[in-house]
């Protein structure tokens, strides 16, 4: 299994307008069937540029999906954040392979 990791930092005079927007963009992401989970997280540190810095995951079934991923949505959704919040913005994405996963069980 894979995670596409998108990291973003956003300029503080958009932070809840953005904030209100990636939770209608996450599911868009969810609908186009490459992925099966997404995880919205505030990143813990300050940044010397400003801002506030989330990491959004979105947890993809097989490397095959996530190349469709880029191949035939991901120019289309990244450009819609783009188009709306330009340079208040800046993004980067890396991808994690999940080696293995472990669960703890209390009772």
């Amino acid at each position: 299994m894979y995670i596409y990791n998108v990291t973003v930092n956003v300029d503080e005079s958009i932070h809840d307008e953005w904030l209100v927007w990636i939770k209608e963009h996450i599911p868009q992401v969810l609908g186009t069937g490459k992925f099966n989970k997404a995880t919205l997280t505030r990143v813990l540190v300050e940044e010397e540029m400003g801002g506030v810095t989330y990491s959004i995951q979105y947890k993809s079934y097989s490397r095959e999906a996530l190349d469709a991923y880029y191949k035939e949505d991901a120019e289309r959704l990244r450009n819609e954040g783009l188009k709306k919040f330009a340079d208040k913005m800046l993004a980067f994405r890396t991808e994690l392979q999940i080696i293995d996963e472990y669960t703890v069980n209390f009772k």
